[in-house]
């Protein structure tokens, strides 16, 4: 059944129906083969209801319309300009900056593609003609987006806790570790290259300029404290933190700013209604699709057939690793956690493993799979934005891939990476 499932399921991608639709139809296939029939579609649909069901997920499309409206304002500039105005003079400051940026960015957003647009757009130009070459730009602005997915808050997670029953604000907390300690090796790359190749360096901004550019971003600084200081003092559920943000957002852009005016809420109100209507089907699909896997017991039989469940921690970690790098190389990360975690849901119980430090495992190569080709969407978010060829935005990629397969490979022999925030605050 599995095989028909997955053979229908490719079949249809390679034929251009966007991922639901294959989704959908392998669901029905599997719930034919085993209930003989569609007399009993109810249960079925009650499963994809019961997908989208949990109040944690409420946190999704207001996470979303944030960060829509801070792309749209002034907020994402600002804290660009504030990361610059203290690193862009040094020796791969620019380079620097940008990673800085995104993760600046993803505190804010929590989605690698708002981080693409919103930080690749301003600074794209600048290195460009400050001599860094277009290949290693795009690759930076792509990979270091990934960290979006990390830094809380990440709509990677928040779909991984409400599957798995995780909680979500552990996950965030967990996440900031792994998100500092790529900046530090995409920095140190950063730096080298641009001593390699002789790139000039920027002017060296003072201490004035630098004070007003950090007057000007101390609004948007106060998104990543509503969020992780709200959570973890225990003022905000993520949820009532997402909705939080969304006000917070409203307030600066509409009020203090005065970037936007009311004739922009339609648009805003546009974009995020779309983009959450596409998370969510998907979302309620994937349940279904994973409740028809799991009656079949096919998650058992796959690692029982692959020794997975013999493996130990480390062992599931790898396969757990590998599993989802690869899947999301050619399908959205938020399918392939729907897809793939139930699937490896028992090894995960059996060997004891922390579900938080999982979920940051999973977020992490959900996001370099989304960065690597040949499918990621991530490519072709900037593919889309600037307007350059799939192999010239490719052709960097490896060094970044490597570093971020490095951290995952750390994270997995040192789980405190990850493991030590989350203690601290919730322990």
């Amino acid at each position: 059944m599995m095989t028909i499932m997955l053979g229908t399921m490719i079949l249809l991608l390679l034929l251009g129906f966007p991922m639901m639709i294959p989704l959908v139809t392998a669901a029905l296939i599997g719930f034919y083969m085993m209930f003989d029939g569609f007399g009993q579609m109810n249960t079925l649909i009650q499963q994809l209801m019961g997908g989208i069901r949990p109040a944690a997920l409420i946190a999704v499309p207001m996470f979303i319309l944030a960060a829509d409206i801070m792309t749209r304002g002034q907020s994402a500039n600002r804290l660009v300009n504030m990361v610059m105005a203290f690193i862009g003079h040094i020796k791969g400051g620019l380079a620097v900056s940008t990673a800085a940026s995104c993760t600046l960015f993803g505190a804010v957003s929590g989605s690698t593609q708002a981080t693409v647009v919103a930080v690749g757009s301003p600074l794209r130009p600048r290195m460009l003609k400050a001599g860094y070459k277009d290949s290693f730009t795009l690759a930076l602005i792509i990979n270091s987006s990934d960290i979006a997915f990390l830094i809380p808050p990440s709509i990677g997670m928040i779909i991984y806790g409400v599957i798995s029953g995780t909680s979500i604000g552990e996950l965030f907390i967990a996440g900031i570790g792994p998100g500092l300690l790529i900046l530090f090796l995409f920095s140190i790359y950063c730096i080298a290259y641009a001593i390699i190749h002789d790139v000039p360096t920027e002017p060296k901004t003072g201490w004035m300029e630098r004070l007003k550019a950090v007057q000007e971003a101390l609004w948007p600084l106060g998104f990543p404290v509503i969020i992780v200081g709200g959570i973890y003092g225990g003022v905000f559920s993520p949820t009532e933190a997402a909705a939080a943000c969304v006000l917070y957002a409203v307030i600066l852009e509409f009020i203090v700013f005065r970037s936007l005016k009311a004739i922009d809420i339609y648009k805003i109100a546009k974009s995020t209604g779309l983009i959450t209507a596409v998370v969510f089907i998907l979302v309620a699909v994937g349940n279904g699709f994973s409740w028809i896997i799991s009656f079949a017991q096919i998650p058992q039989a796959l690692l029982g057939t692959f020794g997975i469940n013999e493996a130990g921690p480390t062992g599931v970690l790898i396969a757990i690793a590998v599993a989802f790098f690869i899947a999301c190389m050619f399908v959205d990360p938020i399918v392939v956690i729907l897809v793939l975690t139930p699937i490896f849901a028992p090894a995960i119980s059996s060997t004891g493993l922390d579900p938080v430090l999982v979920g940051i495992l999973i977020t992490l190569m959900v996001a370099i799979g989304s960065a690597t080709p040949p499918f990621g969407c991530d490519i072709f978010t900037a593919i889309a934005i600037f307007k350059r060829p799939y192999w010239e935005v490719i052709r960097g990629t490896p060094p970044f891939v490597f570093m971020l397969v490095l951290s995952a490979a750390l994270i997995i022999i040192f789980p405190q990476i990850s493991l030590f925030l989350r203690d601290l605050a919730f322990r």
